[in-house]
């Protein structure tokens, strides 16, 4: 049994009893953690401190908790919120896009698998939903630093297949299962114009994704698609990305 301090991001929550919740947490150094908060719901002046704010959906707080070595859920004791992110309890819009990032954060993520590197891309992504004009551009350095870092980067300037460098062309095409560009024309692959994949390449390089609001959103769609065939499954929330 160790105890440990973490930030974190509620992505899940549910009830557990009267008076506990059921949370799934993204923390910034044991990554996805699924915990018990026992007591959290109680009004009394003990439990009010030591789940100070309540742990709510799509908050951010620091976390004390205890890991038992015979089970996988976390035994969660203190909760301090650090930000509410008032603007998704107000702004619908903005809700449903940070319901899209919990849940693909949720599903491709495995349990207590450190990756800092999502935790602080789904924290900027989350507060960038402040500002409806930078939306899109947020959305995809979200979705790129999430496959990147889980081990799905797509690749763009070599063919998937064979290595060799791709030629300057009109259109491309994207081998889902294979995870990039390539020469060949699968059956299942898909075209992708070369301004997708030039916004693309500016975005792996840590540019800043400048383009028009039509070619980002195409960008999006095609890397929530790609999200998608990892997962083979379409969460309910893709429909905001891919416009259903």
């Amino acid at each position: 049994m160790s105890r440990f301090k973490d930030q974190a991001i509620c992505i899940r929550h549910g009830e557990w009893s009267e008076t506990s919740q059921l949370v799934v947490l993204m923390t910034e150094q044991l990554g996805k953690v699924r915990g018990l908060a026992k007591g959290s719901k109680r009004t009394s002046p003990s439990a009010v401190q030591r789940y100070s704010g309540g742990i709510e959906l799509l908050t951010r707080g620091e976390i004390v908790g205890v890991l038992r070595s015979n089970t996988e859920l976390v035994t969660l004791i203190e909760w301090d919120l650090q930000d509410d992110f008032r603007h998704l309890h107000t702004d619908f819009a903005a809700q449903q896009q940070a319901f899209y990032a919990a849940d693909v954060v949720n599903a491709l993520m495995a349990d207590q698998d450190a990756h800092p590197r999502t935790f602080h891309a789904l924290r900027s992504y989350l507060e960038a939903l402040r500002q409806p004009s930078g939306w899109s551009a947020a959305l995809l350095r979200f979705q790129w630093t999430l496959l990147d870092d889980a081990g799905y980067r797509p690749e763009l300037f070599d063919d998937v297949h064979s290595g060799d460098a791709l030629p300057n062309v009109d259109a491309y095409t994207f081998d889902p299962v294979g995870g990039g560009l390539t020469q060949r024309d699968g059956r299942k692959d898909w075209r992708v114009r070369r301004q997708t994949v030039e916004l693309l390449r500016h975005v792996s390089q840590g540019d800043e994704p400048a383009a028009t609001e039509d070619a980002l959103s195409r960008a999006n769609r095609l890397l929530c698609v790609y999200l998608r065939t990892i997962l083979d499954q379409e969460l309910p929330t893709m429909r905001v990305v891919l416009g259903r």
